[in-house]
């Protein structure tokens, strides 16, 4: 997860602000793999209550298809009234569940939406908080690290074409309606993209749980780029050398390691609130 031996290892939002992005076909700005839902070839699915109220809620968001119970129709008339962008198709329960797959908690909505555009690194804030996934592959870990980002305002997540899950389904489920207010910045070589970032002036700091500096006793000025590491492998050696510093959790009790999302959770904290 966070370090060479990995911090992760066993071990209604607001509808505005910045916008996500996804790169038609690629991953994870595409759809990725789906169940057999049939869904247009390119298509992002999203199932279950928040992450399809937040797309729904999103003028940027395309709309295919939205199936809903008579239920779930209810709850979407009573947050929207006449300002619903799709008219939905009322299912029963077991066709989502048909679509999806039985462990899926779909809640009763489930709905097909056009990828969004995905920024650059050229298209980011100045003073930037960005986080930088290294080969990170668990759909859950980086859907509960979207939800995170998204409650500390980071204004990207910066992964790459290969190693990375797709932006929809299980993940967006994971991201609780993050996916639409944090964007992927999708990169071929994520050592390049921070190499770069360094050279725009981002403060590169690594988690790593061997570092000899502890999270609480630093203070970094934006713009900032947070690197966490694959689960079990923690940060490539490559990408390590591209980090300024590498930090680790100042841990007190018996367990010495986190999953990746919580301990993305932490950093963000302890290194990602604003300036006073």
């Amino acid at each position: 997860m966070t370090g060479r031996r990995n911090d992760g290892r066993p071990g209604g939002p607001s509808r505005s602000g910045f916008r996500p992005g996804f790169r038609p076909g690629g991953r994870p700005g595409g759809s990725g793999p789906r169940p057999e839902s049939g869904a247009p070839d390119g298509s992002a699915v999203l199932y279950g209550w928040h992450p399809v109220v937040q797309a729904l809620g999103n003028a940027e968001r395309g709309l295919h298809r939205l199936l809903a119970t008579e239920n779930a129709a209810a709850r979407l008339t009573e947050e929207f009234g006449d300002g619903l962008r799709i008219t939905p198709e009322l299912v029963r329960p077991s066709e989502i569940g048909r679509l999806l797959g039985p462990d899926a908690v779909h809640q009763g909505l489930y709905l097909e939406a056009e990828p969004l555009p995905a920024p650059g690194l050229d298209d980011l804030p100045a003073d930037a908080l960005l986080l930088a996934l290294d080969q990170i592959t668990d759909p859950h870990n980086v859907g509960a690290i979207v939800r995170t980002a998204a409650a500390f305002g980071v204004a990207g997540i910066v992964t790459t074409v290969r190693h990375a899950p797709g932006a929809t389904g299980v993940l967006a489920k994971s991201a609780s309606g993050g996916l639409e207010h944090v964007p992927f910045v999708t990169v071929r070589n994520l050592a390049e993209a921070l190499i770069e970032l360094g050279e725009r002036g981002y403060t590169r700091i690594g988690l790593d749980s061997d570092a000899p500096a502890s999270l609480d006793t630093l203070t970094i000025a934006r713009p900032l780029v947070i690197v966490l590491g694959a689960e079990g492998k923690g940060l490539r050696e490559r990408t390590r050398t591209c980090c300024d510093i590498l930090a680790r959790i100042p841990f007190s009790g018996a367990i010495r390691s986190l999953n990746v999302s919580n301990a993305a959770a932490i950093t963000l904290y302890a290194l990602g609130r604003p300036p006073a």
